[in-house]
Parts: structure tokens; sequence; C-alpha cells
């Protein structure tokens, strides 16, 4: 796996974020706003579940790939970034 991945599709996101292109799912994501963004992870939270609960793994790696991408989406909107997730994380593993 590539080593800087999330950083580099939180790029991909941030740039559609300011260009809004016309064609873009990520942009009309955000056109839609918080809650159709806060949704649309949530779906995905539920999907994963139920496929983890109820379906094989290729479902699974599916559902989970597409939970992390909205997540980025929605860390993109609220101003975070998968580098400060990764340190909070790295702070919690120092103190456990």
């Amino acid at each position: 796996m590539e080593e800087k991945l999330f950083f580099k599709l939180s790029q991909i996101i941030k740039k559609r974020k300011k260009d809004l292109p016309k064609n873009s799912y990520v942009a009309k994501l955000f056109r839609k706003g918080k809650v159709k963004i806060a949704n649309k992870l949530g779906e995905e939270a539920v999907e994963t579940v139920t496929a983890y609960l109820y379906e094989g793994k290729k479902e699974l790696l599916e559902e989970s790939a597409d939970l992390i991408f909205h997540l980025l989406v929605l860390l993109e909107d609220s101003g975070l970034t998968i580098e400060e997730v990764e340190e909070t994380l790295t702070k919690r593993i120092k103190n456990d």
C-alpha cells in the first residue's frame, strides 16, 4: 500500500472543494452541505457494519473504503486533516 495514500486522497478532496467542478461527486457533497456530508458518512457506517455482520470480506472491504473516503470528506469540510487524526491516535498510543 502506498505510504501517503490518505494524504493524497485528502488533497484531491481539498481541490474538489476549492474548484467545485460540475461533474464531481465530491463537489456535489460540498455543495449540499454539512447535513448531506454527515448523513452520507452515517449511511456508509451502517453499510460497513451490515457488511461485517451479514456479507463477505469483499463487501466489507468495499464498504470500509467508502466509509474512510466519506470520513475524509467530512474532515475536509470541518477544517481538519487526516494528519491531525493520526496525531491524536499517536498521543493515545503514547498514553496507553
